[in-house]
């Protein structure tokens, strides 16, 4: 005997989840996605586009659906459609999100105070000065508004827990990776630049353990070796902290914990200024997660600087 269909009225229907409803909802909903840990699944041009729709806080583009379209260079179907999947009912929803953030451009005091002194007369050479400058303190204002408490703390967490360290980077961001090394020895030992003695990258990978923590970096246009390094300590496994730019950025898919640091600017290649105010951040957060530990490592510096007379 064939049982009769279920009547649906009867059956007991699972909520749809709740879409995000601020910008950093919407950043560890993206983040999520690139590590595979959501249900919901982008394609590469759907995650492109949101990665760089995040970072327009307070851009006019995002007053029509059709001003968004060009400047992400899609079809305005595309952002319906990439509404819809992130859970909305439509562009309109996600557009309030967007709008709702503040519409007000970051750094725009600093852009008021800027033009101020270019209509004074100020030469060429003071405006690239002040455009760039600005352009800086736009990034840090950007950096502070999608500031992500869960994924900082974390990264925290695992520096500070870790038996060891290591940390990579190369071109310009072996700066960066060197400034984090030296920051972080002022409060511990064991932290290393991978290959900093040129032994190796499989070496140095093969030599850390499950506990361990690597630190990458690299930001758009991304480098290939940083990345296929992530991958590869990925499969050890150990924990890996990305300090990248945006949430679709090729090191997400494997780390642990992400902080993303703003960029852009007129500067002729990657700027790192907020990366290296992100570092400071990190750096003093580990510290005063290990507030004995730190106090004592300070300690011993300062009575080794003095003995071996290096500062006058």
């Amino acid at each position: 005997m064939t049982n009769p269909p279920p009547n649906p009225s009867t059956l007991a229907t699972s909520p749809l989840p709740e879409p995000p409803q601020t910008l950093v909802q919407l950043r560890e909903l993206m983040l999520r996605i690139s590590r595979g840990e959501s249900d919901i699944a982008l394609g590469p041009k759907a995650r492109a586009a949101l990665a760089r729709i995040l970072d327009l806080q307070g851009n006019p583009a995002l007053l029509s659906i059709t001003s968004l379209a060009n400047t992400l260079g899609v079809n305005p179907s595309t952002l319906t459609r990439l509404a819809r999947n992130l859970g909305y009912s439509g562009f309109g929803a996600f557009q309030e999100v967007l709008l709702n953030a503040s519409m007000a451009p970051p750094g725009a005091f600093y852009s008021q105070q800027a033009e101020k002194a270019l209509a004074s007369g100020e030469g060429q050479t003071t405006e690239a000065l002040m455009h760039l400058c600005r352009e800086n303190q736009a990034n840090i204002d950007r950096f502070l508004s999608m500031h992500d408490d869960a994924q900082f703390d974390s990264a925290v967490s695992l520096i500070s827990s870790a038996p060891r360290v290591m940390i990579y980077g190369i071109r310009q961001f072996h700066a960066f990776a060197t400034f984090l090394v030296y920051g972080l020895r002022l409060i511990r030992s064991d932290v290393h630049l991978l290959d900093s003695n040129a032994l190796g990258l499989a070496e140095g990978i093969a030599s850390l353990d499950k506990e361990d923590v690597l630190i990458v970096s690299s930001c758009a246009p991304y480098s290939r070796v940083v990345t296929e390094v992530a991958q590869a300590a990925a499969t050890k496994p150990m924990n890996i902290v990305a300090i990248t730019d945006r949430a679709d950025s090729p090191l997400i898919e494997v780390s642990r914990a992400a902080i993303l640091v703003p960029h852009e600017t007129r500067f002729l290649s990657n700027s790192l200024t907020t990366f290296i105010l992100a570092a400071e951040c990190l750096i003093n957060a580990c510290a005063a997660a290990r507030p004995a530990e730190t106090k004592a490592a300070l300690a011993e510096r300062d009575r080794l600087i003095t003995g071996l007379k290096i500062e006058l």
